[in-house]
């Protein structure tokens, strides 16, 4: 395996940037020079940007311009960052790029985040969400009952969105989990053999802070691959990266879906590691993968 020339620079870039389990890491100044950062980035026009409290939950809805019939869908957006960091605002461009690109409204959940906020609280936030949009917030963000709902995520969001739909059974018409974080035991050789990416104590770090208790790691509402609802699922786009240590996971998770009936489609990017999606000023397939995520999407519309 060998990584692409464009990962092997952002790897060399990182080299220095505090580690999740460096003594002393600040959560809280992190999260907020990521903030800085990603709203420096150049971002997309939206036809219209709006934030919306959901039931105590605060949402952003992006919606793109479309025919007299409005957008064909609405996109559940969860962003990633191990469930600790990130937020609405430094996902706002992929988010953007992802609305213009299918045509879809994205509506991005800023959902409670450990340590402060530590499991269930982001799944039980993005439920709170879900029943808001079925008790009338369709409505409120312009779109028919019947609209279909996605769910999206990259990471632990990528976690998330698959939760909803364990959660909400029939209530997706398809998922798109980006590199998903699934697995707490984290038992996949890619933890091993990959080249670049987050090690295993600082995968450990971020499952650490979401677990309340060590019971919760069997939850399947943190590990859903532990979930006896698989085969319930709707059509699932999984994509993963080669020299990602949450690779096997992810293909482990299709691997399953396949075998109990549930449409899917797996993509591996080669030489590419875990995040690229969100950046395309430094990934070229950032760009097609946002493509592909809005192909799949529309092609359940």
């Amino acid at each position: 395996m060998v990584l692409h020339p464009q990962a092997a620079a952002a790897m060399a870039a990182q080299e220095t940037a505090p580690k999740v389990t460096d003594p002393g890491f600040d959560v809280v100044a992190t999260r907020a020079a990521d903030r800085e950062a990603a709203l420096a980035e150049p971002r997309e026009e939206v036809e219209h940007v709006v934030d919306l409290d959901a039931d105590g939950v605060l949402v952003r809805l992006h919606r793109p311009a479309a025919g007299p019939g409005g957008p064909a869908g609405l996109v559940l957006h969860l962003h990633g960052g191990g469930f600790v960091l990130n937020d609405i605002d430094v996902h706002d461009a992929a988010v953007r790029r992802l609305a213009n690109r299918s045509g879809l409204a994205v509506l991005s959940v800023a959902y409670r985040k450990p340590p402060e906020h530590r499991f269930p609280a982001a799944p039980d936030d993005v439920s709170t969400v879900v029943r808001w949009l079925a008790a009338g917030g369709l409505a409120t963000l312009g779109l028919p009952d019947d609209v279909p709902l996605f769910a999206h995520g990259d990471s632990a969001g990528g976690n998330l969105a698959l939760v909803a739909a364990l959660r909400h059974p029939g209530r997706f018409a398809a998922l798109a989990l980006i590199y998903p974080f699934l697995d707490p035991q984290m038992a996949g050789d890619s933890y091993a053999d990959a080249l670049a990416g987050f090690d295993r104590g600082q995968a450990e770090w971020y499952w650490q802070q979401y677990a309340a208790s060590p019971a919760d790691l069997r939850d399947p509402d943190l590990a859903p691959l532990l979930s006896d609802g698989l085969a319930g699922l709707p059509p699932t786009l999984v994509v993963t990266a080669e020299h990602d240590p949450v690779r096997d996971e992810g293909e482990l998770l299709a691997t399953r879906l396949a075998e109990l009936g549930v449409e899917v489609v797996a993509t591996r990017y080669l030489g590419l590691v875990h995040g690229f999606w969100r950046h395309p000023q430094v990934f070229a397939a950032a760009e097609p993968l946002t493509r592909q995520v809005a192909g799949f999407l529309r092609q359940h519309v």
